[in-house]
């Protein structure tokens, strides 16, 4: 008699992460397949949101590199009082909007479907916390912080996320801004900046 074979594992949760507190807490937030996007671990999230406790209840907050928009969907789990998200990619970006109706926080939040470069050139509205997490390799990180800085995106002594490659050490940061937090998990770095008071 033929034994009947296990199916593998179902593949439901490749393009999912869920958040990991705040209201949402437990809800998986879903994203196209796409080469470049690959959400911040839960490990690393966890961390960089503990050391944000106190900054983002009421916060305006900028997702620079959106993807699957887990760190600005994160922020407004925990009580954020708006969130923009810039995405580049047009599958990203309307998979995004939908995930917002989906959980209720479309009143709280505006998705740019545009590129960061071209967005930072738009007139600045400052926020108070921003989150960088370009895609690894290039130039993209050093840029967009320059740009960030130039264009006065932060406010006086606002915080910004910066995640690359573990390879690549702490980005050059813009003149009068100060490293507070660095650590490294796997091939990922991250690091919590404050912009010049």
């Amino acid at each position: 008699m033929p034994t009947s074979r296990i199916p593998p594992p179902a593949k439901a949760g490749r393009n999912s992460v869920r958040i990991i507190g705040g209201a949402w807490r437990g809800r998986r937030v879903e994203f196209p397949d796409l080469p470049a996007l690959r959400p911040t671990p839960d490990r690393v999230r966890e961390t960089l949101f503990n050391w944000l406790q106190g900054h983002i209840a009421g916060a305006r907050c900028l997702d620079l590199f959106a993807g699957s928009g887990v760190l600005g969907l994160e922020a407004l789990s925990r009580g954020a009082a708006e969130v923009v998200f810039v995405e580049t990619s047009t599958a990203a970006a309307h998979t995004l909007r939908a995930q917002l109706q989906r959980l209720g926080g479309e009143g709280r939040a505006m998705v740019q479907s545009l590129g960061a470069a071209r967005y930072l050139r738009t007139p600045a509205a400052p926020f108070d916390v921003a989150f960088l997490d370009p895609p690894y390799g290039g130039e993209l990180l050093a840029e967009s912080l320059a740009q960030l800085a130039a264009g006065q995106w932060l406010k006086e002594g606002g915080l910004a996320y910066l995640e690359n490659e573990r390879s690549a050490g702490v980005p050059a940061l813009p003149a009068g801004w100060e490293l507070l937090k660095s650590k490294t998990a796997g091939e990922v770095a991250y690091h919590l900046v404050k912009s010049a008071a």
